[in-house]
């Protein structure tokens, strides 16, 4: 038995007009709050006293900004009584959420800049709910159930199925039953009090994009609306906490809630916003029923053993271990964006036009030839690394087709091509990305113990076979030390783009495009994970990786210049 704590916090942020964090549409706006978003937290207590922290925010992304933000607020109100490590922050990925809550440039074009009230009203909630939540802590008996959804239910498709088809793991499967190509499996921890169930946790993957970037609303998309119906269906009981579920996300990068499959985007298309709303709502009972079903399983009771490791990496510089990668030597490289990452997701959410498209990959393969054939070793070291990756952004040396972004400074009309590009010059000419990253290098990777269950808690979007065989590589080391269970949970902590397969990235679609350090990420995750769990096996005080990295602070000046007009 545990103590645990649960609670959630409403995210005050009012909808003035600012594009929405998710689909990268300048028109993407948000003019009203169609749902609240909340931050939905978990505190648990072992006998020992040792401590894991959990918020989950329905958000599109979580960003090093939020989680320094409550960082520093927890230290200030528990001093030592905590540890930076015992914290887990998650968000749902809707993609109906603010933007612009970056330190990096990037993805923050698109809102345009930076919003510091964004920022500050997410840190607030998700302190206020993190506090109450360990004040409100009470015995509660924890267990653990998988179970698959029945293929009938249609709650998520393989939105890439010709890549997926390539891995080894794949299986025969037609363009009309992309619905089997995913994990259906949903894994839940529950949390009973009195012999009722106050509070659970659901672990699935799909996409929240059932609302599409013509609307201009907040909504917390499925995730959303399945935990209010959940929370709805626990009721509350005498002396328990108001309920609390949460539905966070797994291997989600290559699965949607839409059906994908001939006639797709002509059934997508006809949907009116009151036809997404509906859809929306529909996908999230599916979830909600699912995990009220699986509340009433026989299930098993994990242990109350509580433990946590966080380690920030640089990712654009991971020797891959070699039984990870079929080269004698490999590595990832500096972050850089592919045309077919600019292009979109065929269903849920289009970008460039195919024309456009097909011309900037002619460009940007005569870039790569020039650069391999006159550049720099470390030009050479970059491509290889990229691979197949038709290069349009190289965003780790500020250059779009070779050419450095500063040249968009001086060029006449380039303002009128798209608005994130007139954002992207407007910042340029105030000097605000002269010394900032446009994208994270550093990021976080986490395990949470709780008795036999490890959590392995990694930022971005894990497509379903890149989070199998990341399990598969830590899971023996984690088993010697009796955690046999084990679950992903993704968009933690950090946001940095895709994790594919090196099989899936030779496809080049969307998540291929977005994969960003190059053919060799998914090896630097299961690189860096193993060697995380290999520490984490062993008693606290005999750990040896250096867990005192940070990312570099962007510097406030051009933080300042980058902010929302």
């Amino acid at each position: 038995m545990l103590k645990t704590g649960w609670v959630r916090h409403e995210v005050k942020i009012q909808a003035r007009g600012l594009a929405m964090h998710g689909y990268g549409q300048p028109n993407h706006t948000a003019m009203q709050q169609r749902t609240p978003l909340y931050a939905r937290a978990f505190s648990w207590c072992d006998a020992e006293g040792r401590r894991l922290f959990f918020c989950c925010l329905d958000l599109g992304y979580i960003t090093y900004a939020m989680r320094q933000g409550v960082v520093a607020h927890l230290q200030q109100e528990w001093g030592s009584d905590w540890s930076e490590s015992s914290l887990l922050l998650s968000c749902t990925h809707t993609h109906s959420g603010p933007g612009g809550c970056a330190h990096e440039a990037l993805y923050n074009l698109v809102t345009p800049g930076f919003v510091e009230a964004h920022v500050e009203a997410i840190v607030t909630a998700a302190v206020g709910a993190l506090l109450q939540a360990r004040a409100q802590e009470v015995d509660a008996e924890v267990t653990w159930v998988e179970a698959a959804f029945a293929l009938t239910v249609p709650v998520a498709w393989n939105r890439s199925l010709h890549a997926w088809s390539q891995n080894p793991e794949s299986f025969p499967c037609t363009d009309k039953e992309s619905e089997r190509a995913i994990d259906r499996h949903m894994r839940l921890l529950t949390f009973s009090a009195k012999g009722q169930v106050g509070a659970l946790i659901s672990f699935f993957g799909v996409h929240a994009t059932c609302l599409g970037n013509t609307l201009h609303a907040y909504d917390a998309d499925n995730k959303g609306y399945a935990a209010t119906a959940t929370e709805a269906a626990l009721g509350t009981a005498a002396a328990l906490n108001p309920p609390v579920a949460v539905f966070a996300q797994g291997t989600a990068g290559d699965v949607s809630p839409y059906y994908h499959g001939p006639g797709a985007w002509r059934q997508r298309s006809r949907m009116t916003e009151a036809d997404e709303i509906a859809y929306a709502q529909k996908n999230g009972l599916m979830q909600s029923q699912q995990a009220l079903n699986m509340a009433s399983m026989p299930g098993t009771d994990p242990g109350a053993v509580l433990d946590s490791l966080l380690m920030y990496v640089d990712f654009s510089q991971v020797t891959i271990d070699p039984d990870l990668c079929e080269d004698a030597v490999a590595a990832t490289t500096r972050p850089a964006h592919g045309v077919s990452f600019f292009a979109g997701t065929p269903v849920d959410g289009r970008g460039i036009a195919p024309a456009l498209a097909a011309v900037l990959r002619v460009v940007a393969a005569v870039v790569k030839k020039q650069k391999i054939g006159q550049g720099s070793a470390a030009d050479r070291a970059f491509y290889a690394a990229q691979g197949v990756k038709a290069v349009l952004l190289d965003a780790g040396a500020k250059q779009v087709l070779g050419q450095p972004l500063e040249r968009l400074k001086t060029l006449p009309g380039v303002n009128l091509l798209d608005p994130l590009v007139a954002e992207l010059k407007r910042q340029l000419q105030r000097g605000a990305i002269e010394k900032s990253l446009l994208v994270p290098q550093i990021l976080p990777v986490q395990i949470l113990r709780m008795g036999r269950l490890a959590w392995i808690a990694c930022p971005g979007e894990f497509t379903t076979i890149a989070g199998q065989r990341l399990l598969a590589t830590v899971r023996p080391v984690l088993a010697s030390a009796g955690m046999d269970q084990l679950v992903l949970i993704t968009y933690c902590n950090e946001y940095m783009g895709y994790v594919t397969t090196r099989e899936e990235y030779e496809v080049q679609a969307y998540e291929g495009g977005h994969t960003l350090y190059g053919q060799w990420t998914l090896a630097a995750f299961q690189t860096v994970c193993r060697r995380l769990a290999q520490d984490f096996i062993v008693p606290p005080a005999q750990r040896t990786g250096d867990y005192t990295v940070r990312p570099t602070q962007v510097p406030l000046h051009e933080l300042e210049l980058r902010k929302a007009q």
